[in-house]
């Protein structure tokens, strides 16, 4: 299977600057959560083309992550120029992504 999560090369500011809601997904390649998560993250992020989807690898040291105080992978951190607007840890199913992204998209229009 391919490497889905790529070495982070956004910086705080470039984040800061997406608008709209961009879904910030931090795992890495080798987790097998990560790997379980994916096609649930997949099939949810698939209904709203709206929602920019960045995968980031994390880790020790890894700014970004730190900064959205990423625990567990995966974690999908919904944001909208930097700021958090909902998130969901290790989800389980497509649900509880379409929920995430549902709240976000909400506060923005709500």
């Amino acid at each position: 299977m391919a490497d889905i999560y790529k070495p982070e090369t956004l910086s705080s500011e470039e984040v800061d600057s997406l608008d709209g809601v961009t879904a910030l997904d931090f795992g890495t390649n080798w987790c097998g959560h990560c790997r379980a998560a994916e096609p649930y993250i997949e099939r949810a992020l698939a209904e709203y083309p709206q929602v920019r989807h960045i995968r980031i690898e994390d880790g020790k040291g890894r700014r970004l992550g730190r900064r959205y105080k990423v625990k567990l992978w995966p974690t999908v951190v919904l944001v909208r120029l930097g700021q958090e607007r909902a998130r969901v840890v290790r989800p389980a199913d497509e649900e509880s992504v379409k929920d995430a992204i549902a709240q976000a998209l909400g506060q923005i229009s709500g």
